[in-house]
């Protein structure tokens, strides 16, 4: 596989992860790194540490990776698209659906590739999960719910929960279920005393009637990663955090008694935890974006997905701002 020459600007918490994959990573090579605020965690090493992505830039680079705070991702992604470099932005995309938007744009009308860092759309626990839903395994489908919830990250500042941590629930349910939203509803909280919410409670419906339950804090002492996926013939959990994959069957217990039998609902069957092969989910997030760059088939998430994912974020402040349902076009 012929080498690609990667750059990586923002060096924090993000991004330490970003350099130790991009140096492990097959048919790439990092050349050089780039954060005004300097190298936290040591990752730079031999390689030059630059200041801004001019500098990045002029090393000359094939693809690029955006780890810097969410503010700044308009920006470098707008000057990324014009020097024509195919690139790779942290979720959430941008700060607001608007500048979303535009990065969409600007990507689009020079037809450079552009991709949004949701990760865990690669977890093995989804990745399978997915895969059992294309097959009809559940059957149809009724409800997913999420719940995400933990103790404040002191390296957010500048979004709220619901852009930083809401933002996957929305992605992983769009793309596991492959429904859109189309009608939102949320209430927030304030109790850390931040300018953003710290916590959201989340009823929607998606196409063809699909229901979906979001839970998001930053309040909770121990964290919690869950998917849960019901329908016709059970019910799926995935738990994000262990990358654990568990179905739970319906039971199937017959009935003579004519008065009883028609109020049956469900019953309990047979309990699986799947086995399934376990990456790490930004190994195989980076290796789908670098086999986009180089023209193969791959499972990227678009910008166009990323920008997606804030309009229904911005549908939820919205919904808990004004005490209502909001309808998306």
């Amino acid at each position: 596989m012929a080498e690609l020459r990667a750059g990586l600007i923002g060096l924090g918490y993000m991004g330490r992860h970003h350099a130790r994959i991009l140096r492990s990573l097959e048919g790439v090579e990092l050349v050089a790194l780039a954060d005004q605020y300097g190298d936290p965690y040591a990752v730079a090493r031999d390689l030059p540490l630059l200041p801004d992505l001019d500098a990045l830039l002029d090393v000359g680079v094939d693809y690029l990776v955006i780890a810097t705070p969410t503010e700044s991702h308009e920006t470098l992604g707008l000057q990324a698209a014009a020097a024509g470099i195919p690139t790779l932005l942290e979720k959430p995309l941008s700060k607001s659906y608007a500048a979303a938007s535009r990065l969409v744009t600007a990507f689009a009308d020079r037809g450079v590739l552009g991709a949004t860092g949701h990760i865990e759309r690669y977890n093995p626990a989804l990745q399978e999960l997915r895969k059992r839903l294309e097959f009809g395994e559940l059957g149809e489908i009724y409800q997913i719910a999420t719940r995400r919830q933990g103790p404040f990250p002191n390296r957010v500042s500048d979004v709220g929960v619901v852009k930083d941590l809401a933002s996957h629930d929305i992605d992983i349910t769009a793309w596991v279920t492959q429904r859109d939203y189309e009608v939102v509803g949320a209430r927030t909280v304030f109790k850390t005393g931040r300018d953003n919410e710290d916590m959201l409670s989340s009823t929607c419906q998606l196409s063809d009637g699909l229901v979906s339950n979001h839970l998001v804090n930053w309040l909770t002492p121990t964290k919690e990663r869950v998917t849960i996926i019901t329908g016709e013939r059970g019910m799926f959990v995935a738990d994000t955090l262990t990358a654990d994959l568990t179905f739970y069957e319906n039971g199937s217990h017959p009935t003579v008694w004519d008065d009883l039998a028609q109020f049956r609902g469900v019953s309990e069957g047979n309990v699986t935890r799947l086995a399934i092969h376990k990456p790490e989910p930004l190994v195989t997030e980076h290796e789908s974006f670098r086999d986009a760059v180089l023209g193969k088939h791959s499972d990227v998430v678009t910008l166009e997905q990323g920008a997606q994912v804030l309009r229904v974020c911005e549908a939820m402040i919205k919904s808990a701002t004004n005490n209502t349902f909001v309808t998306l076009e």
